[in-house]
């Protein structure tokens, strides 16, 4: 009897002297994405998929970026279009490969286009605004600029993503305070529905890296719609180049 108090007694001290358990490093928005635009930049490359679920439609792209302080450059394939298609942004010009039954009826016969939001040539005009979006999601930097300016941390946890130790952020995105900069093509009324505010998860690695970030549109659009994207091999060297001058119409 004597020895199970003894052994009780340690166990009790051992766990009183036990250190608590860490909480996640951030408690406000500003400071979460200002570490983590800061580790973006340091870390200097990744590889990226993403995943977009609205409602039926499923689409899913690939991808390698590179970070530095005069932004972000990417190259991804994409099924956006119901087919792969090619997308390139480089020094902050967005180049998309035509599929080729399609060339003739863009009108420059040549593999790839410039591609802008507001752009007046035909393939701009049907899916400048859609494509620049889409690269723009595939930037953490976009998001964390989003939280940086109406975000506010509604939970947080330590946990693990992929058997990689993770810190968890759900953050709420105020519309209102974002203006007319409204994140994944919402239309300019967003603001005003379901008050105007939606979710976005984001993991960080040990470091303050981004391992994945997802958009949860659902609120707003009143069904499904989340856009995931996910980040790996920090630091790998990778290959983004725009495409070469003669190809591009």
């Amino acid at each position: 009897m004597r020895k199970a108090a003894v052994v009780l007694l340690f166990a009790l001290l051992a766990g009183a002297c036990s250190d608590p358990p860490r909480r996640p490093a951030f408690e406000e928005a500003r400071a979460l994405a200002d570490a983590a635009t800061t580790a973006t930049t340091s870390g200097g490359s990744a590889k990226f998929a993403t995943d977009v679920a609205v409602g039926s439609v499923r689409s899913k792209g690939q991808g390698q970026a590179r970070f530095g302080a005069g932004g972000t450059a990417q190259v991804m394939t994409t099924d956006f279009l119901g087919e792969p298609v090619e997308l390139r942004l480089v020094a902050g010009k967005l180049y998309a490969k035509v599929p080729e039954g399609a060339r003739d009826e863009v009108g420059t016969g040549k593999p790839w286009v410039l591609v802008a939001a507001d752009g007046t040539d035909p393939f701009s005009q049907v899916l400048g605004a859609s494509l620049t979006q889409l690269a723009a999601q595939n930037d953490p930097a976009h998001t964390l600029g989003e939280i940086r300016t109406a975000g506010t941390i509604v939970a947080a946890e330590r946990t693990d993503l992929g058997g990689v130790a993770a810190e968890h952020y759900r953050v709420d995105l105020d519309l209102a305070r974002l203006g007319t900069d409204l994140p994944a093509g919402l239309p300019a009324d967003a603001a005003g529905r379901v008050g105007g505010k939606f979710p976005v998860e984001l993991w960080l690695d040990e470091t303050h890296r981004p391992l994945q970030i997802v958009l949860d549109l659902s609120p707003i659009l009143q069904g499904e719609a989340r856009i995931t994207t996910r980040y790996t091999d920090w630091g790998a060297p990778v290959d983004v180049q725009p495409p070469p001058e003669g190809e591009v119409g």
